[in-house]
């Protein structure tokens, strides 16, 4: 007889392994593979790679990466976490650690991978360079030196610098380019700049380069010269960077010159810039720049100069500016306004121009003397004026400017001249202006004369101005008369 009790029975055996069977999870098919362990620089970036992961069933699956160790004071970052390859910057010594986690459907797997970051060390630069040389960046990070400087270098070949090197010198020592084969190729990037540093912070810690070399190679671009003007590079002058000697010669493209203990750049009479753009000067104790008057029309408007020097001026030695027949010297104004100081005497034999917005400070008691076969073309707008002044606002500060000129061109328009007439500038008077000489020519329009030692403008017999130099321009404060006529 049939059994109905086993037959029930049997059937909940069935029912249970088949309900087993149908709610199975699959085994997982993903292997997670965050690649081969390590071992870099600090400051170099680090490359996680994960494309090793795989799934058997060749399923697609997502990557998520994570830093799960780092180094006490470390803040690196991962430069993207979701996809199979990510990156990030070992900012200080010592073990990271990154986790891979790749995961679909099947499941997820995980694997890690061990970074072990350390510095490398700088290489000695000991000895004059007298071949050709090629300094290499070999640490990645800017904050650590590639190579120090024990003492001086006396460089009397070529020696090229590539972009991100980074140069420490020690105390008092400084980085020489010398005439007859000494050249200086020194080009960074935007983001790999080239320093030249002390070893250790500080203003005034090296002594700065010197500059010898008339080769039209010598360049330097996106470089930073810090710390420098330990010692004098020439005379008493003290600067990050001096260029000197007759015919020397380089091109300076976004350079920093930044916390010299003197000034950031010199420049004496006999020297050239084959190039100047968009250099930057701040924090240096003296002024941004001193240089010869030859060598201000190779400054450009776009170069910064007024970021916390001891003085926020371009500061002019005594100086000549020399005939030409061809050209006119011109001075620009600047986008930071930063003004012209001349603190010796300027001659003036050729064409010289001032554009609107331009500012001239002359020191105590110096004279800027116009000679016959040259001229000031000093011509502002009425929203751009052109200004020549003392550096001090004292009545009669400055001796004046003295014009010889007999050119068409000699004119000034929207011109603030004042503080002139410490001493009589010409037969016995003093004045904000002379016109002296036979033939002298000046046309005077639209322009403030004032704050005088004596007249506002003096004109010998010999000299002319326009007839209505007295009505079109604003005279004040020239205790000895506005304007004279010499009879």
């Amino acid at each position: 007889m049939f059994n109905k009790k086993l037959v029930v029975a049997l059937s909940s055996v069935v029912f249970l392994f088949s309900s087993c069977t149908d709610d199975e999870v699959e085994p997982n098919s993903l292997t997670a593979n965050a690649g081969a362990d390590q071992q870099v620089e600090i400051g170099s970036r680090v490359t996680l790679d994960g494309t090793g992961s795989s799934d058997s069933e060749k399923k697609t699956f997502s990557f998520k990466w994570s830093l799960t160790k780092r180094p006490a004071g470390s803040s690196a970052l991962l430069s993207t976490s979701d996809t199979e390859k990510a990156t990030f910057v070992p900012d200080e010594t010592g073990e990271y650690e990154a986790e891979l986690t790749i995961s679909n459907a099947s499941g997820e797997s995980k694997d890690k991978v061990l970074i072990m970051a350390s510095a490398a060390e700088p290489l000695l630069l000991d000895g004059a360079i007298t071949v050709k040389t090629v300094l290499k960046n070999r640490v990645s990070n800017p904050n650590l030196p590639d190579y120090i400087v024990k003492k001086h270098i006396a460089v009397t070949a070529e020696l090229i610098i590539d972009p991100g090197v980074v140069i420490a010198f020690s105390r008092d020592t400084r980085l020489e380019i010398n005439d007859n084969g000494g050249i200086l190729i020194a080009k960074g990037t935007a983001d790999k700049k080239i320093g030249f540093r002390g070893v250790e912070n500080g203003k005034g810690y090296w002594s700065g380069i010197v500059m010898r070399s008339a080769s039209n190679a010598n360049e330097m671009e996106h470089a930073e010269i810090t710390d420098a003007g330990s010692k004098p590079l020439i005379s008493t002058i003290k600067a990050g960077f001096a260029l000197l000697g007759n015919g020397s010669q380089i091109s300076l493209k976004h350079i920093l010159f930044s916390n010299n203990d003197g000034f950031g750049l010199h420049a004496e009479y006999g020297t050239s810039f084959r190039g100047f753009e968009n250099n930057t000067f701040k924090n240096n104790t003296e002024a941004p720049v001193l240089l010869d008057a030859e060598l201000v029309k190779a400054l450009d408007e776009n170069s910064a100069f007024t970021g916390g020097n001891g003085r926020n001026v371009i500061e002019i030695i005594k100086s000549s500016l020399t005939a030409t027949t061809t050209t006119e010297t011109v001075w620009k104004g600047f986008k930071d306004h930063t003004p012209y100081r001349l603190i010796g005497n300027l001659t003036v034999q050729g064409a010289w121009k001032l554009v609107p917005g331009t500012t001239v400070e002359v020191a105590r008691d110096l004279t800027i003397y116009i000679e016959s076969k040259g001229y000031l073309n000093a011509k502002g707008t009425k929203e751009s004026r052109i200004v020549i002044k003392g550096v001090s606002a004292n009545q009669g500060y400055w001796r004046g400017l003295i014009t010889n000129s007999t050119s068409p061109e000699s004119a000034f328009e929207y011109v603030d001249i004042s503080g002139g007439g410490s001493a009589p500038i010409v037969s016995g008077k003093k004045a904000n202006i002379a016109v002296y000489g036979t033939n002298a020519r000046l046309d005077i329009k639209n322009s403030s004369i004032s704050n005088s030692g004596g007249y506002g403008v003096f004109v010998n017999y010999q000299a002319q101005v326009n007839a209505d130099i007295e009505t079109i321009n604003t005279f004040r404060d020239n205790p000895g008369g506005n304007f004279l006529k010499e009879k």
